[in-house]
Order: structure tokens, then sequence, then C-alpha cells
């Protein structure tokens, strides 16, 4: 055998030899040669081919680099598991810096320097938080302190009703109670801690969005620079496509936040339910959630109904809520995500599924944005391809 392409030095002798060579592209080829002579002076050589295979292209340095690539995403996994609480503020924090960065942009447009635009946007939602805490908490308070004059009455009717009788009759549920009372100091200092947390976890919040409109800018830029120049635009495309996502994600959930607190106070109030705007801005803020939220409110709100004015005002709230829930978590959420983050219904219901119970609550608050960015990384990649197979495909959208 022998070939420009493939050039091999065989021996040849006359008894019968199997030789192994490798050619140039790396296949392996087993053959059988003999020589016999015929009359002096003239030989006849047979070459029978036994087998071809190519040969295996896996070296050592692969079977490393994919080791050490299934350890990297393995930890990196353990990791962002075991730190739920950080990765939720750090989330967070990206989230309220994106909305942000849009007013800080329209002044640093009209041109305000920038640590200037990032102080008066600060300011300025100081002032709004402030503004809603002078018009909402008078009222809160008020209702609160009437809801805890009220609730040893509240109790006595709950002890009444047939429900409860019939679950005492059978779970001798008053026992269990007065067990858990016994309790009651560990439960309200569990909670005030539980208070504390939270208002330490909102300062962080806060202080990690004002570095990174600061900083974080900056340190995006600097990254950027590092790609090499086909490739950056390509990156500074992505990041943009991202930003703007994120931004349409925290512009969408606030207006479904303020849909379910709006139409939740007016259904409360117009049913008579007292503590009727306490109850409808929990109700809204619980949209922050997706499905798990709306559904924690709904049955508080309906077990209050309950108490306070009794079965049937239970029923119409539970099934104002059921309905309510139908309505944000299949269409109304789907729908606005559509036109504010891009993308499909499906994908973001399937999003916040999957991601709820992969990470609990904090993987429904970030199923969304999560998707967004999937999906936009998914038709870069396929973008990319296209442009080494410009037969192929549609463009991206």
């Amino acid at each position: 055998y022998n070939s420009a392409s493939r050039p091999a030095c065989l021996s040849v002798s006359s008894s019968a030899v199997y030789q192994r060579f490798r050619c140039p592209r790396q296949s392996s080829f087993f053959a059988s040669f003999s020589s016999q002579a015929r009359w002096p002076g003239f030989f006849s050589l047979s070459v029978i081919v036994i087998h071809v295979r190519p040969a295996s292209q896996v070296t050592l340095k692969t079977v490393f680099t994919v080791s050490f690539g299934v350890l990297a995403v393995t930890g990196l996994v353990y990791f962002l598991l075991r730190t739920q609480v950080s990765v939720t503020l750090t989330l967070g924090a990206a989230m309220v810096a994106v909305a942000m960065n849009h007013a800080v942009e329209v002044l640093t447009r009209r041109g305000l320097r920038r640590k200037w635009a990032v102080l008066a946007a600060v300011v300025a939602l100081l002032a709004l938080c402030t503004g809603l805490s002078f018009l909402l908490i008078p009222p809160l308070v008020a209702q609160g302190k009437a809801f805890i004059a009220a609730a040893p009455g509240l109790w006595q009717k709950l002890r009444q009703t047939r429900a409860f009788l019939a679950l005492d009759a059978r779970f001798d549920l008053s026992e269990q109670l007065r067990q858990s009372a016994a309790g009651a100091v560990t439960h309200l200092l569990t909670a005030i801690g539980s208070v504390f947390s939270a208002v330490a976890g909102l300062l962080t919040l806060l202080l990690l969005a004002i570095f990174m409109l600061l900083f974080g800018r900056e340190l995006i830029a600097t990254l950027l620079a590092e790609a090499s120049a086909p490739n950056r635009k390509r990156y500074e495309r992505v990041v943009e496509k991202v930003y703007g996502s994120v931004g349409g994600y925290v512009g969408g959930l606030i207006g479904i936040c303020s849909i379910n607190a709006t139409l939740t106070t007016i259904f409360l109030a117009v049913t008579g339910m007292p503590f009727f705007l306490a109850l409808g801005i929990l109700s809204g803020i619980s949209s922050a959630v997706p499905y798990a939220g709306p559904l924690v409110a709904g049955s508080t709100i309906t077990l209050v109904a309950l108490i306070t004015g009794g079965p049937l005002k239970a029923v119409i709230t539970g099934v104002y809520f059921i309905l309510y829930g139908q309505l944000e978590g299949s269409v109304l959420s789907p729908l606005i995500f559509r036109h504010t983050v891009h993308i499909n219904p499906l994908v973001t219901t399937l999003a916040i599924l999957f991601m709820a119970e992969f990470m609990g609550l904090p993987g429904a608050v970030i199923a969304v944005p999560a998707a967004a960015t999937a999906q936009i990384l998914v038709w870069e990649i396929l973008a990319l391809r296209r442009e080494h197979d410009p037969q192929s495909g549609r463009e991206p959208p």
C-alpha cells in the first residue's frame, strides 16, 4: 500500500508478516503480506486488508478537561445552594440597581455627573418610601391596633364556629393550641429576630444596589475590554439585552404588584372587610413571589374573613383569590412579561415551576430574568453558528 496522501514503508518477506502502521489521519491498518517465487527473478505480491478502524481521538488532555469541567460545575451548584441568602440579596440588589439605573441615565443625559445622578436617584427612592410610609403607616397602625384589640373576641368567635368544633372534637384542637401557647415567648422572640433580619437584609440590599450603580458599570466595561475585538461587540450586545430584560422584568413585577394591591383593596373595601388597606397591601407585596406568595396571602385573608364575617364572606373571599390567582399566574404575568421581557408565556410558567422547586422562593423570584438571560444566550449561540453557515435558518429576533 503506497499513496501520496498516506505514505507507508512496508517490508515484505517470503513468509507471512503482520504489521501495523499509522497513517497521517490517524487510522489503524492491519494487513497481511506474503511473497512467493514463481521463477527466478520474478515475485508475486498479495496484500489482504484484514481490519480498518479510525484511531481514538480521546486524549488524556480531553479526559482531564471534561473531568475538571464537571467538578467545577458541581462545585458551583453546591456553592450557590449553600449561599442562597447572599445570592438572593445580590440578585435582588442587581434588579433594584437596573431599575434605578434607567433614572440615572436620564439624569446623566441631561448633563448631571453620574455620581450625583446616583445620589439623586437614591434620595428620590428614599423620599418615595418615606412618603408612602407617612401615607400608609398611620392607617396600618390604627387597623393593626384594632385587630390586636379585637383578637380575643375573634378567637372566641372562631371557637364557636362549626368547623372549629368539628376539628376540636376529632383532633382535640383546643388542647394542642394550648400546648403551643406555652412556647409563645419563643415564637415571639423568633418573630422579632426575623423582623430585625428582614430590616438588615433590606439595608444590605440597598447598599449593594448603590455600590452596583457606582462601580458596576466600570467593572463590566473592564471585563468587556479584555475580550478580543471580534467578540467584544457580541458580548456588549448580550449585556445590553440582559440589562433590558432585567429592567423590563422589574417594571412588569411592579405593575403586577400594583394591580394586585389595587384590586384586592377595592374588593375588601366593597365587601366590608376590616383592615382592608393593610390586607390589600399585603396581597400586593405577595405577588413578588409567583404562585406561592398570592396563595399564602389569599389563605391568610380568607381566614380573617372567616373570623370576622362568617362562612359566607370567607367563601366569597376564597373564590375571589382563587380566580385572581389563576388570572395572575396563567394570564396576567405571562402576558406582561411577554411584552416587557420578550419571553414566551409557556417558558415563563415552566421557568417559575422548575426554579421554585430547585431553589425555593428565591428561585421563583429570579426565574423570569434567568430564563430571559438563557434565551438571549441561546439566540446568540445560534446566531454565531449561522454566521459560519449562512444557508441555515432565519435570523434570531
